[in-house]
C-alpha cells in the first residue's frame, strides 16, 4: 500500500501512472480527464490539486504524466464507479492518511533525533560490514562488495521499507532499524573475532533478525 502515495516536497501525492494501472483505466484516459478538467475552468488554480511533469516509458521517450495531492485524486476518481473502483479508493485514502500522518510526524523532535541516531548508527554498521568485506574476499568470495546492498535490504525489509524509504520511515520503524543494525553489527564483529566462515556469519545475522521479528511483532518468521 506504501507504494500508493509518495511524498514530493513535503506533500503526500499519487501519480497518474498508477491512478490508471489500479483503476484500469488507459493513461492517456486518465490525463485527458485532468486536462478536460483544467480547461473547463481555467481561472481555478488547478495547480494546488495536479502538477504536471514526465516520465520516461521502456523505449526512453518522454511522455507527460501528473501528480496529484488528496484533493486532487478525489476530484478525479468521483466519477470511478463499481465494487474494484471501490477498493482501490479506499486503498488511497488509507495510503494518503498514512503519509499526511507520517508529514507530520517528521516535523517532531523526537522523530528529528530518532533519524540523526539512525543515521548515525548505520555509519557504525557500515564500519562492521567494511570489515566483514575484506574478509570475505580474503576467503574467496567474489561478491562480497555486495554485502553493504545485501545487509541494508535485510533490515529495511524487517521494518516494511523499501531501499529508497528511510526518510519516510516512522519513529518506531527507525527505532526497529536501530535495534537490527545493532544486531548486524554484533553478529559481524563476534563472527570475525571467531573467524567464522564468512557466509555462515550471513546466515547468523538472518536468523538473528527473524528472532527479533518474532519478539518484536514485526511479523511471521520464513
Amino acid at each position: 500500500m506504501t507504494d500508493l502515495v509518495l511524498i514530493k516536497n513535503n506533500t503526500a501525492v499519487c501519480s497518474t501512472l498508477q491512478v490508471s494501472e489500479k483503476f484500469h483505466k488507459r493513461h492517456k484516459n486518465v490525463m485527458r480527464s485532468i486536462d478536460d478538467m483544467i480547461k473547463s475552468d481555467s481561472a481555478q488554480n488547478w495547480a494546488q490539486y495536479f502538477k504536471k511533469t514526465s516520465y520516461k516509458d521502456a523505449s526512453g521517450k518522454s511522455n507527460k504524466m501528473y501528480y496529484m495531492n488528496r484533493d486532487g485524486f478525489s476530484l478525479l476518481v468521483m466519477g470511478f464507479t463499481g465494487k474494484e473502483a471501490l477498493h482501490w479508493k479506499l486503498q488511497y485514502i488509507q495510503a494518503f492518511n498514512k503519509m499526511e500522518q507520517l508529514l507530520i510526524e517528521k516535523q517532531t523532535t523526537l522523530w528529528q533525533n530518532t533519524r540523526l541516531e539512525s543515521k548515525i548508527n548505520r555509519l557504525k554498521e557500515t564500519d562492521e560490514i567494511k570489515e566483514l568485506v575484506a574478509y570475505a574476499k580474503e576467503n574467496g568470495s567474489k561478491n562480497a562488495d555486495k554485502y553493504y546492498i545485501t545487509f541494508s535490504k535485510l533490515a529495511n525489509k524487517a521494518v516494511g521499507l523499501d531501499s529508497s524509504q528511510r526518510n519516510h520511515a516512522t519513529t518506531s520503524q527507525l527505532n526497529n532499524l536501530i535495534l537490527i543494525e545493532n544486531i548486524i553489527s554484533y553478529v559481524i564483529k563476534e563472527g570475525l573475532q571467531e573467524k567464522t566462515y564468512y557466509k555462515a556469519i550471513y546466515q547468523c545475522c538472518k536468523e538473528r533478525i527473524e528472532q527479533f521479528k518474532y519478539i518484536a511483532y514485526l511479523g511471521k518468521t520464513a
